[in-house]
């Protein structure tokens, strides 16, 4: 459901500002930049994939094209939705492909009428010179509209699940960057779907929090939650999202941030009572959480805070063990308890401890549901695709591929790749096609 957001929009510029000006300031600079970036965002979410694809500069001179950049794009991922890992099994793949699905995607026919599929070389070739931040920005924009991820209404009315937005960086340990390093990805991802609506490199020396404004910067999130991990609780972060993008924030809160750390920990925690508690079991353990809030203190000293939780988790798993000189296995119970301080801009009003622990929980969606599947099903980090822009674009097209299925509905990514190798019509929904039977011949 779409929930106009009811801001004001910002003020038109008056005349007398234009025409003698002397040129554009550092600010004016940076607002052209986030309305290109916006507008860029727009019109990526604007009609099907293949639409999406085609707002991304071909790199190709124009004379002697004979496929387009959306039909190659659109070709690499129906490869990588029908299970196909490396760059050698995609060409393969493409210069197999039914002439019902060359149609559909757009290839040329020949002499005979037959759609002639790119050739292999010419699929590297699009891919080693083609922007893989441009690709990102684009697909990430599809995938944020089919998300439905409007602006909130403000103020919010009484205690409501919000959107929210992990953000979470990986490693893409099969490639080598220019300076020799494995390169780094910051990704931001929504939680109930885990679809990849922005992505960043990470430059060289550097880490992952000079990257996180500008990854989020331009995109239309506000009253959406963003969750991150303890690397990124700093006061730069919590302003930046509370005062320029409009959202709020739920950060866990560690020793890399001592005296925020120390006032929490000394927070007389044994006087506020666990307003919510789940218990779970499943793969042989019991698992127990529970979550304590109360609102922030006066003298926190952390921009925007309005609570401060306490999240315990106790695990007990039945783990089966050998003493020492002994054959004999016998199964004992392994208790583990972790605990985790957090703060959050959200006030009592518009997030309860229910949803709190929801927001801290759904945060690693991220590493289970997109990270994992990378590393596991498309076996990201033994790829040999190692050098330029191609190991990002690779990354690019399996976070696009995971964002599709799970959009659908399927939630077993791996399972779902195999339907699809037995189930075209599966395919052509997944990449929003509709082909006519026409298109067979």
């Amino acid at each position: 459901m779409r929930v106009d957001s009811v801001m004001p929009a910002p003020a038109a510029m008056p005349a007398s500002a234009c025409g003698s000006a002397p040129g554009p300031s550092a600010a004016e600079a940076a607002v052209a930049v986030l309305v290109s970036r916006a507008v860029a965002l727009r019109q990526a979410s604007d009609g099907g994939l293949l639409e999406c694809f085609a707002a991304i500069g071909d790199p190709r001179r124009k004379r002697g094209i004979r496929h387009t950049l959306p039909t190659i794009l659109g070709l690499c991922t129906a490869a990588v939705l029908s299970g196909q890992v490396t760059l050698a099994d995609i060409t393969a793949w493409i210069a197999g492909a039914d002439q019902e699905l060359l149609a559909a995607l757009g290839c040329r026919r020949g002499k005979s009428g037959r759609c002639a599929p790119p050739h292999p070389d010419t699929i590297e070739r699009v891919l080693a010179a083609l922007g893989a931040q441009g690709l990102a920005d684009q697909t990430g924009g599809y995938l944020r509209q089919k998300a439905g991820l409007d602006q909130v209404a403000f103020p919010i009315s009484g205690p409501v699940p919000l959107p929210a937005i992990a953000v979470d960086g990986k490693a893409i340990r099969g490639a080598v960057g220019p300076d020799g390093q494995i390169p780094y990805l910051l990704a931001a991802a929504t939680h109930t779907d885990s679809a990849v609506i922005a992505e960043r490199l990470i430059g060289p020396k550097t880490n992952e929090v000079p990257e996180f404004a500008p990854l989020l910067r331009g995109l239309e999130i506000a009253g959406c939650v963003i969750t991150m991990d303890a690397a990124h609780t700093v006061r730069a972060h919590a302003l930046f999202i509370v005062e320029e993008l409009m959202a709020h924030y739920v950060m866990i809160v560690k020793e890399n941030q001592k005296r925020l750390f120390d006032v929490l920990d000394a927070l007389d925690w044994s006087c506020v009572p666990v307003t919510h508690r789940t218990e779970q079991v499943g793969h042989g353990r019991r698992e127990v959480r529970t979550i304590q809030v109360m609102d922030a203190p006066a003298d926190l000293g952390f921009p925007h805070a309005a609570q401060v939780f306490l999240i315990e988790r106790s695990t007990v798993r039945r783990v089966r063990k050998r003493a020492k000189k002994s054959k004999k296995y016998k199964t004992v119970l392994v208790e583990t308890a972790v605990a985790v301080l957090g703060v959050t801009s959200l006030s009592a009003r518009e997030a309860a401890p229910m949803h709190l622990a929801t927001y801290v929980r759904g945060h690693w969606s991220i590493e289970n549901k997109i990270h994992w599947v990378r590393d596991v099903t498309f076996r990201e980090d033994a790829s040999q695709i190692k050098t330029g822009s191609r190991p990002r674009i690779m990354a690019t097209l399996r976070n696009l591929a995971v964002g599709l299925i799970r959009q659908a509905g399927h939630n077993k990514i791996a399972a779902t790749i195999r339907r699809i190798k037995h189930d075209p019509h599966l395919l052509y929904t997944l990449l929003g096609l509709h082909p006519s039977p026409g298109n067979a011949s």
